[in-house]
């Protein structure tokens, strides 16, 4: 029986995040340059998204360019962008027949405009599909984020639009990048890494996490819903106790 067969999907996660690792490896493992893994990574995103649309998960977020990516050599950081450039267009089509709506989140504005304009577009085309919705974190920071957030709030107060003792959890949630879904319920990491990077820090408060050897290029369908499924055999009990939720 393979994991598929396993999954009940009456117990989905409504939203899984993705900390996609290991491309730089598994082109190093293949005597290959880096960019080379990360074209080979894009295959990965593209059946994974389509797992999700074959069982049901209604949010996918994956972490695609972190803010701390900015570092690596230019030469990396500009063949990131061409082929997140070509991906974002290529794929289009192949979005809206799967009823798949494309969402971005991060500093984006910090990216090329090619790739603005494009991921806009995209964004635009495919933004009355309900089937899945696809969010990449481009540009993206945790801290980054929480930061913005903490800023709006103290601007919201200076111009008397709310008051001090109005800012609650739900009202810094709303300043969040991802006030529009729902928190994670399932985070995944390949390549064997056990952080989370940067990645998600407010949402993933009470998410389940799941590491794996598997380097990304190499993670397909199949080890998502073998996630999944570890995912299901474990108890969210919130701070509560076993008895408590039964």
């Amino acid at each position: 029986m393979g994991f598929k067969e396993q999954i009940d999907i009456t117990r989905l996660p409504e939203h899984i995040a993705i900390i996609m690792d290991g491309n730089g490896r598994w082109a190093k493992n293949q005597g290959k340059f880096r960019v080379f893994g990360h074209e080979s990574g894009v295959l990965s995103v593209k059946d994974i998204v389509e797992g999700c649309v074959d069982i049901g998960i209604k949010y996918l977020t994956v972490y695609a360019f972190s803010t701390e990516n900015w570092n690596r050599p230019i030469e990396e950081v500009n063949a990131l962008m061409e082929l997140l450039i070509s991906t974002i267009n290529q794929e289009a089509e192949t979005l809206n027949k799967n009823n798949v709506r494309l969402n971005a989140i991060g500093d984006l504005k910090s990216l090329p405009q090619k790739c603005i304009d494009d991921l806009a577009n995209v964004m635009e085309i495919t933004s009355k599909n309900t089937k899945c919705t696809l969010t990449l974190a481009l540009s993206y920071s945790a801290k980054w984020e929480i930061l913005e957030a903490a800023k709006r709030l103290a601007q919201q107060v200076q111009a008397e639009e709310i008051t001090l003792e109005e800012i609650n959890e739900d009202a810094f949630a709303a300043q969040l990048t991802t006030a529009q879904m729902p928190d994670p319920e399932l985070m995944i990491r390949t390549s064997g890494e056990h952080r989370v990077s940067n990645f998600l820090l407010w949402q993933i408060a009470y998410t389940e996490l799941y590491f794996t050897e598997t380097l990304w290029p190499d993670f397909r369908r199949e080890d998502l819903f073998e996630a999944i499924v570890d995912y299901q055999k474990r108890e969210r009990r919130f701070g509560k106790i076993s008895e408590q939720l039964n």
